[in-house]
């Protein structure tokens, strides 16, 4: 448990949040969401008393400990692997360096030096030290990091293994509060799906911060939002807070629209939700929450949504794509091997496997690269557009955005293209800021809108969540769910692959694995990974 009196925290004449009073209690998952800025990481410093806040103060219960995911990757560097996890209970590695100089001090071992063993190994046994280096071994090996690399320094790891290093750090501890911040990055399928299961049936508290929508919502039974620079909490998962945030928002724009059918309307929604929740572990709690909601208990987001809506100039015909035989190296090293395929109407295929195989393979489809061997036939109707994982090439000069986007459409407009930005939260002057200094979120958007007006019906999106907030993530889903054409794109995105792809393919060492099905059926079927 863990809890805020009176917390505010300003930062130079903003206040992120003012006088926050909440209460964090055991057994709850709580997904803390709000807007690129809105100071969700800072909160979970603040909870780990990493900064201190301008006014109020933290509190836990007696004697429990808080822990939080290190998001330094090096500092652990000089540190072996199995060392590094075991840190994460601070009080037993603190008694067992204390036993360790103890026992190999120089010079005599007095009467005092006995009393102080004996205390520590009353301390050490109590906190079952004894088996402690097998339970952080049992965590490694769940997170695919073999015995034989326990001994070996945590700066010999490749980025992907420090970050299982340090997510078995902080699950060792068992603390009473666990502070988690993006802790799905850089963790492969298998990594995901064992640290869901394991913080489902984790029974103190957590409190977590993450864009992977999937993740939450299967996770957390509470959703704290921070928004009107306050912090609220609702029960729910995501799914759950962002209906009922649109569902309310859509009412607010009818002013005649009568109270008793918003609170039909709105008990209709819990009632569905509250039905979906009863299948879960954590159905009992959940449910019994939800039942209790009312309209006031809910709230608009004052965030905003991108508006994004592909829409084609032409048709597909028949012929849309078709890869035959396709190898391709990279850098004197073969990536691609024997890849054949063909695009269908109403394909939407989610590429999934080595990250650097699949965007490979989309820059070939591009027609960015050639490949090795093979042939690719793109139909005579087809208009593709294609968003590259790395987008820093496009934004080399120092045009402003207004002007980098109209090379990209016919229509000679600047009115019309000032609105379109505006539309995808580029307003007023923000529309003129030169494109060479743009966040990676901006960018992003920025390959978003040249996409919308080259109105493809063919479209090819190398991992086009990358640096967006969860609303844009949100908007561009939606987008993709609507689009009615032909689709082939990557992401680390699980609900996005989810409720997009119809048809998916694993790029392998020796070709590919196609399947025409959800990708959660592929990954019970292929991987044996079930939701």
């Amino acid at each position: 448990m863990i809890g805020t009196n009176n917390v505010s925290v300003r930062f130079g004449g903003r206040t992120l949040y003012k006088d926050v009073n909440l209460k964090f209690t055991d057994g709850n998952c709580y997904g803390l969401i709000g807007a690129n800025g809105a100071g969700k990481s800072t909160f979970l410093k603040v909870l780990s008393k990493e900064l201190k806040p301008d006014t109020g103060d933290v509190f836990t219960g007696p004697h429990e400990t808080v822990f939080t995911l290190q998001q330094d990757h090096y500092k652990f560097d000089d540190v072996p692997v199995l060392e590094t996890v075991m840190m994460g209970n601070e009080r037993l590695y603190r008694i067992m360096k204390e036993k360790e100089h103890l026992y190999t001090k120089e010079g005599e071992f007095t009467e005092a030096d006995g009393i102080k063993a004996g205390e520590l190994e009353e301390a050490f046994a109590n906190l079952d030290g004894w088996n402690a280096e097998s339970e952080a071994a049992s965590l490694l090996e769940s997170l695919d990091i073999p015995v034989e690399l326990h001994q070996e320094l945590t700066g010999a790891m490749t980025p992907a293994q420090k970050v299982k290093i340090l997510l078995a750090q902080a699950l060792f501890g068992k603390p009473d509060t666990l502070l988690l911040d993006e802790p799905t990055n850089g963790l492969d399928l298998k990594a995901v799906a064992w640290l869901e299961h394991f913080l489902v049936n984790y029974e103190s508290t957590i409190i977590v911060v993450s864009h992977d929508r999937h993740f939450l919502n299967k996770v957390c039974t509470h959703i704290a939002d921070v928004d009107y620079g306050a912090i609220k909490i609702f029960p729910g998962n995501y799914d759950f807070w962002y209906e009922s945030s649109q569902l309310l928002a859509k009412q607010l724009k009818d002013a005649n629209k009568k109270k008793e059918d918003k609170i039909k309307e709105l008990e209709s929604f819990v009632a569905r939700f509250s039905a979906n929740a009863a299948k879960s572990k954590q159905a009992t709690s959940r449910k019994k929450i939800l039942d209790k909601i009312t309209l006031d208990d809910i709230k608009p987001s004052t965030r905003k949504y991108l508006f994004i809506d592909f829409k084609a100039e032409r048709e597909s015909g028949k012929s849309i794509l078709y890869a035959e035989n396709l190898t391709v190296s990279l850098e004197g090293k073969e990536m691609i091997r024997n890849v054949s395929f063909s695009l269908m109407n109403g394909d939407k295929i989610a590429l999934i496997g080595n990250p650097n195989q699949t965007s490979l393979l989309l820059k070939v489809l591009a027609k960015e690269i050639e490949p090795d061997q093979g042939s690719i036939e793109i139909g005579q109707t087809i208009t593709p557009s294609y968003i590259p994982d790395d987008n820093s090439s496009y934004f080399e000069g120092d045009e402003s955005i207004c002007d980098w986007l109209s090379k990209y459409t016919s229509i000679d407009d600047m009115g019309y293209i000032r609105g379109f930005l505006g539309r995808m939260l580029f307003s007023g002057e923000e529309a003129l800021k030169a494109v060479n200094v743009l966040s990676g979120g901006e960018r992003a958007r920025c390959m978003l809108s040249k996409s919308m007006l080259e109105a493809p019906n063919l479209l090819l999106l190398d991992d086009p969540t990358n640096h967006l907030d969860l609303e844009a993530i949100q908007a561009l889903n939606n987008g993709l769910i609507n689009f009615k054409h032909e689709l082939i794109f990557t992401s680390h995105d699980h609900q996005f692959i989810q409720t997009i792809a119809n048809r998916i393919i694993e790029i392998t060492d020796n070709g590919i694995i196609d399947r025409r099905m959800s990708y959660d059926e592929y990954l019970e079927r292929e991987l044996g990974i079930e939701e």
